[in-house]
């Protein structure tokens, strides 16, 4: 018998020209509380998820997945949207074991994106 050891991927794609160009237009104040003010909704969401997970209640995890694609896309959190995306589009479905993968994977990443962005954000822009 052979036993696999799986060791889950948690890097992210952050598209820095995205957050260059919220810098662009909206200065260094403006677009700080932009990436600020979406990373507090994104980590709350991020919770609403695993807790809707967790009840069962799937439509109002489907709801938070939804609006955490259009906030992440906003910061560049590129892997984090596509994962959100997944999570979304599973939420209804019968494929429960697919949908147990993807909340972990969302997890994982929207864990390591915000850290991701936090420090870009440290980092001049």
């Amino acid at each position: 018998m052979v036993v696999a050891r799986l060791r889950p991927d948690g890097s992210v794609k952050v598209d820095r020209d995205r957050l260059d160009q919220l810098y662009d237009q909206l200065g260094t104040s403006g677009a700080d509380g932009v990436v600020s003010r979406a990373m507090e909704e994104l980590a709350v969401r991020l919770s609403k998820v695993e807790s809707s997970y967790k009840k069962g209640d799937f439509e109002e995890m489907q709801r938070a997945a939804r609006s955490m694609i259009a906030i992440s896309e906003q910061i560049g959190m590129v892997t984090f949207a596509q994962v959100a995306e997944d999570v979304k589009t599973l939420a209804l479905t019968e494929d429960s074991t697919a949908l147990a993968a993807c909340v972990a994977r969302l997890m994982r990443i929207g864990e390591n994106s915000l850290l991701a962005v936090w420090d870009l954000q440290g980092a001049s822009l």
